[in-house]
């Protein structure tokens, strides 16, 4: 890929000699008469260096080093001057200059002072690289599951993350897509930029546009300044487009405009930006069912879908309850030792987490902060935690599970269990894999009493 310099400089024939050598050097060069036409030329594209004479109609070269450097803060900057002070040379470089040049000026110094800006700056990009891979895995290092399904998941999340392909990742909410999204963008090439996540459930309709695209100032009602959108601050990195099925049909098309030409128009305005992103896309619901519904377009779906990734839920993956729960007890405990017991944890392995990961870290937050003790056990359950119970064989006019309370559902087993003992307690136990006392325990919390046991059941 060619170096794309933007050269500014009020002298004409100056300016045309420079672009002329600098383009003999396979340089790409845009040359332009001052710092306003030059910071229209940046907000519309990205350059790796800006070459800039210092005294110019309108902003000089300070202010437009100033001003580029803020908009784009990856760029090389070289002053040139007929008029060169200690002062302004020392004022140049606090302000980010990469070198200054005084006129008149050898040619092979100005290739100099170019070659000598862009090794600087790859080697601040290789930096910046292995910092974020470092970052990376100490993201990754966080995220923890033994299951088989998710370590087929973390193989994939290596082996696409290094790419620029786009994802949509598929699976229910709280499966933790999020967390995945940036997994990926934590181990790929840009990790020293920004992930931006965007919602498009949360955001109201008549300002999603807006938020994705950017807009002018005076675009519309209540626009009183420029504002950039979500694509414009995720250039260079990720952008993460969590329930992508919630967008209207018409931005739809804007979305897909954007995703194939790669520049966005910010509402109300002329000009176009080009973008450099990463995108992921995020559903938990089926898109080819909307797709078919007309309510998804199809070329979307397929711009969308060039690696599908499916997230398991924790129904999937029930061999990383443990693991997760540890993880939420130290990030919850801050240093406590809390421990869990065996029966709290066989409970929750018998749940099927509807609410998934989120539903699980939510519930030992919960657990942690009203504990009375450091071991937790099933009397920490929350009462009104919902608990699927499975329905009796020939029990007709109901659904195959009901939804009672943990605490509901503890008292239906152990009555089921004593009537099919026979209200024989040391068999109930055992039917339930609980000692005796334990079970006389329960029963007294339930307030299960039985004065003429029924005979024994077959």
């Amino acid at each position: 890929m060619s170096v794309k310099i933007l050269l500014a400089d009020d002298d004409a024939a100056l300016r045309r000699v420079m672009q002329f050598k600098l383009k003999q050097k396979s340089y790409e060069v845009t040359a332009v008469e001052d710092g306003e036409a030059a910071m229209a030329a940046l907000k519309n594209n990205r350059y790796d260096l800006l070459l800039s004479d210092m005294k110019m109609p309108g902003l000089n070269g300070i202010e437009l080093l100033e001003q580029a450097t803020h908009l784009q803060s990856d760029l090389e900057v070289i002053l040139i001057t007929a008029y060169a002070t200690v002062s302004q040379a020392v004022q140049a470089v606090k302000l980010g200059a990469a070198d200054y040049l005084t006129k008149p000026f050898e040619d092979e110094q100005l290739f100099v002072a170019i070659e000598k800006a862009l090794k600087f700056r790859k080697l601040e990009d290789e930096y910046k690289a292995l910092k974020g891979q470092l970052q990376g895995r100490e993201y990754l290092n966080r995220i923890v599951g033994v299951s088989k399904a998710f370590k087929e998941l973390m193989e994939m999340v290596q082996k696409i993350a290094p790419t620029d392909a786009t994802i949509l990742l598929t699976g229910e909410s709280g499966t933790g897509k999020e967390v995945i999204a940036k997994a990926i963008h934590y181990i790929s090439a840009r990790s020293d930029k920004s992930i931006v996540a965007v919602n498009c459930a949360a955001i109201p309709k008549d300002l999603i546009e807006s938020e994705l695209f950017g807009h002018v100032k005076g675009a519309f009602t209540g626009a009183v300044r420029d504002k950039k959108g979500k694509f414009e601050l995720a250039d260079g990195g990720t952008l993460f487009l969590d329930e992508i099925s919630e967008l209207g049909i018409e931005l739809q098309a804007k979305l897909l405009r954007v995703i194939q030409e790669r520049v966005v128009e910010p509402v109300g305005a002329e000009r176009r930006t080009e973008i450099d992103i990463r995108l992921i896309a995020a559903t938990n619901v089926n898109l080819k069912e909307r797709v078919a519904q007309r309510k998804f377009r199809e070329d979307l779906f397929y711009r969308l879908n060039v690696i599908p990734l499916h997230v398991p839920s924790l129904r999937e993956r029930k061999e990383d309850i443990r693991v997760l729960v540890d993880e939420f007890l130290r990030k919850f405990g801050r240093g406590q030792k809390i421990e869990v017991a065996e029966g709290l944890l066989q409970a929750l392995e018998d749940y099927h987490w509807p609410g998934n990961i989120r539903e699980l870290e939510n519930l030992v937050e919960r657990m942690v902060i009203l504990r009375k003790k450091d071991l937790l056990t099933l009397d920490d359950f929350p009462s009104d935690f919902a608990m699927p119970v499975p329905v009796a064989d020939g029990d007709t006019g109901r659904k195959d599970t009901e939804r009672l309370t943990y605490h509901e559902a503890e008292k239906k087993l152990i009555v089921d269990a004593l009537n099919k003992a026979g209200w024989n307690k040391s068999r109930a136990a055992k039917y339930l894999n609980i000692a005796r006392h334990v079970l006389i325990y329960r029963m007294k919390k339930h307030g299960i009493f039985y004065d003429n046991p029924p005979a024994p059941s077959d």
